[in-house]
């Protein structure tokens, strides 16, 4: 008969299982410290050499990294998503950068759809704390924090469709755009009327996602990034046009 006596599993096992989940879901992020030894072994009620074994055994895993004097942090598991040399070459083509907003089209789309239906009450919550949040920095005029927050609340968004390859995947995505590889928003937000436009565009997603709507949730999201592809393009033929009048501007002064 294809049976085995029941093992009692170890508490390390259990402690490690609990830590790749909270990484696997998204709640421990890259580069977050993890509580003190002592701490962190009275909150799983585990002794603190079961707490080591498990930690020890993450580390093996490359999903913790211990720094000297620092304590214990979770790894930066998406920096491998793309290769140092694919990141120099996005950043200097600009097909790199529509084909990057085409994409997020696709994948929030999808996304704020799933939010929609599946994001539980508390997600919901989290996504309109941030838009609120959003409302004061752009009150405040503050581009810097107000981009920060555009690309917390897209990832509220994706963090509440409860898919956890597609967190992860985006999350490495939006790393690069916070990095400013594939544009830097506050060039395009600069612009009075399209911080206000880009804000109403937000609300329009929060608004469908708390009424559950997800075809409207899907449909905000398309529209505020075919509005950004928009602005982009309109912002490289400005810069363009600009280059090309300073030259003939440089020739007229010096005739």
């Amino acid at each position: 008969m294809p049976f085995e006596k029941v093992q009692p599993e170890k508490l390390s096992q259990s402690v490690v299982r609990q830590i790749e989940l909270l990484i696997l879901r998204g709640i421990l992020r890259p580069g977050e410290r993890l509580p003190s030894e002592r701490e962190l072994s009275e909150r799983l009620g585990v002794s603190r050499p079961s707490l080591r074994e498990a930690l020890a055994e993450l580390q093996d895993a490359g999903l913790l990294a211990s720094r000297a004097g620092a304590g214990v942090y979770v790894a930066d598991v998406l920096g491998s998503a793309f290769s140092e040399s694919l990141v120099r070459l996005f950043s200097t083509h600009d097909e790199a950068v529509f084909d990057y907003i085409t994409f997020r089209r696709d994948m929030e789309g999808l996304a704020a759809e799933r939010a929609a239906i599946y994001g539980s009450d508390t997600d919901l919550k989290v996504i309109d704390a941030i838009f609120r949040k959003m409302e004061a920095a752009h009150a405040k005029r503050n581009p810097k924090d107000e981009a920060a927050l555009d690309a917390d609340f897209h990832l509220s968004i994706i963090e509440a469709s409860h898919n956890v390859i597609m967190l992860h995947m985006m999350r490495s995505m939006f790393q690069l755009l916070r990095e400013g590889v594939f544009y830097n928003r506050q060039v395009m937000f600069k612009q009075r009327t399209t911080r206000d436009m880009l804000l109403d565009q937000h609300r329009a997603m929060n608004t469908a996602i708390q009424a559950r709507d997800a075809a409207a949730a899907r449909a905000a999201v398309e529209a505020h990034l075919t509005f950004v592809e928009i602005a982009m393009t309109d912002q490289k033929k400005a810069d363009r046009n600009e280059a090309i009048a300073r030259k003939r501007f440089e020739h007229e002064t010096r005739r």
